[in-house]
């Protein structure tokens, strides 16, 4: 069976955000707010400007940083006792999927609006879990989508270039894993197989970053809000949300969260671990020369890591490189996604030659 799975409503625009009371009072006048303590300052005021009903009521519950189950919990717990109708996230990847799993778990609906276009999350039915300390725990499987994401692009723009361009990271993968798993047929995220509009998501994903992606980097830096800029942010959320979710994750992401387990990388963005897993998925797949030089390329153009060295990992290379191997190969890993079978000694071998090619000159 084929399943293509969307959140109800994508909004992107200029100021969006002050719309996102009139957008939510579909679901209920009262509002759970959560973001951390400098995007709620950023943002609290604009939210409240847009409260025109007296019977609109919002709490406003800070995030504390990581997307665990104690977070999670301790958020649930504060707002137990209030007639929450409507959960909304604001801010990076951890804090919309701690607002997607508090709504799970109480059973309410949820908005997800990103300060930043670093991942794809915003439109997802997952919620990617970790420890206190931010090792990869699971991935919460959600039955439905965001009700409405709004992307506030008056906001996005503001952010560092570096927060765009960990999204292009991010959203590079999505085509390469997405291919690996229509090939196999393997099950997506959201529960069948990638139908052909997942597919060409995925594929206009790719294409629109090597088009688009150094000039949206340009216009980051520049804080300039061109078309190319408002293309890349719909880029990385939209387009890949979609493609991944509906298509399948494959090798970049599990060695993704294989990286998570060593702490030298602990300082990188989501997205920069997965573009340097994209190139590992590349060599592990053993695809033609010319194509990983171009991803790789691609990646040093916009300053992506392309070696261990970039990633942080700096001593004891072959022993920290093993545990990230073994754990990118862990029982459920989105690695088994492949239609061979996958172990710890190709991972390894495919990550040293990555670093290899990286360093190459």
């Amino acid at each position: 069976m084929k399943i293509i799975s969307a959140p109800s409503k994508y909004i992107q625009g200029r100021d969006a955000l002050k719309d996102l009371v009139k957008y939510g009072e579909i679901y209920g006048n009262y509002f759970l707010v959560i973001a951390d303590e400098f995007v709620m300052k950023l943002t609290k005021k604009t939210i409240l400007e847009g409260v025109t009903k007296k019977e609109t009521k919002i709490n406003f519950e800070m995030f504390k940083g990581e997307c665990s189950e104690n977070e999670i919990e301790r958020i649930i717990e504060n707002s137990r006792t209030d007639d929450i109708q409507v959960v909304v996230g604001i801010g990076g990847g951890k804090a919309l999927d701690t607002a997607k799993a508090v709504a799970y778990y109480s059973k309410l609906p949820v908005i997800t609006c990103p300060t930043i276009a670093s991942t794809d999350a915003p439109t997802s039915a997952l919620a990617v879990i970790y420890s206190d300390e931010g090792v990869f725990e699971k991935y919460l499987m959600i039955p439905k989508n965001p009700e409405i994401v709004i992307m506030d692009t008056s906001i996005i723009s503001k952010a560092p270039t570096r927060l765009l361009v960990s999204g292009m990271g991010d959203a590079l993968a999505t085509y390469y894993e997405s291919k690996i798993c229509y090939d196999s047929k393997a099950i997506a995220m959201s529960g069948g197989q990638s139908t052909m509009a997942a597919m060409n998501l995925a594929k206009l994903c790719r294409d629109t970053l090597f088009e688009k992606g150094y000039l949206a980097k340009l216009s980051s830096e520049a804080k300039i809000p061109s078309d190319a800029f408002e293309e890349i942010v719909e880029v990385n959320t939209y387009l890949s949300g979609i493609g991944f979710e509906s298509s399948g994750l494959a090798g970049a992401h599990a060695i993704h969260n294989g990286f998570t387990v060593i702490d030298d990388c602990h300082h990188l963005y989501h997205g920069e671990k997965v573009a340097f897993g994209t190139i590992v998925q590349l060599v592990l797949e053993n695809r033609d020369l010319s194509e990983i030089k171009e991803i790789i390329n691609f990646c040093k153009k916009l300053g992506l890591p392309t070696t261990l060295l970039e990633m942080g990992i700096k001593e004891n290379v072959r022993e920290k490189i093993e545990k990230v191997a073994a754990a990118s190969c862990n029982e459920g890993e989105t690695i088994h996604n492949f239609p061979y079978k996958i172990v710890p000694e190709m991972v390894y071998n495919a990550i040293i030659l990555a670093d290899k090619l990286g360093t190459d000159k």
